[in-house]
């Protein structure tokens, strides 16, 4: 196999569960970037939103040489949403100040014809990733 045909296989996804309502996070804007080497420059590679399953599965293979892959994600918009919804019900408040971290970066160390599932749980207060299957 030659190392463009292992670079193109070469690939990541990912899902968000929102541990405080136990349900998938919806419309989480992300962004995925690439470098080679651990000194090498951060470039955006593609950008995404979490669909109603909170899974992002339309990210671009990634280009021959990655050696790390950064996803930001950004999540004071999607608690921000979710706190308006929520003010809007009479249900009682979860929240009382949105999001404590406004964004969570992933960085991971990849290798050429893998592919990476990068699950993230998120709550207002904390967070979590693992290597997912």
């Amino acid at each position: 196999m030659s190392s463009d045909t292992a670079a193109e296989h070469t690939s990541v996804s990912t899902h968000i569960l929102d541990t405080s309502v136990g349900r998938p996070a919806e419309g989480v804007a992300l962004t995925l970037s690439v470098r080679s080497g651990s000194d090498g420059a951060w470039t955006a590679h593609g950008a995404s939103k979490t669909d109603a399953d909170g899974r992002c599965k339309d990210l671009p293979a990634l280009p021959e040489g990655t050696t790390h892959v950064r996803l930001d994600f950004e999540t004071e918009a999607y608690f921000f949403t979710k706190k308006q919804a929520e003010e809007q019900q009479d249900a009682p408040a979860l929240r009382d100040s949105g999001a404590f971290f406004p964004e969570v970066a992933i960085t991971f160390a990849v290798k050429p014809g893998e592919h990476y599932h990068v699950p993230l749980l998120l709550n207002p207060f904390g967070y979590s990733v693992y290597r997912g299957s």
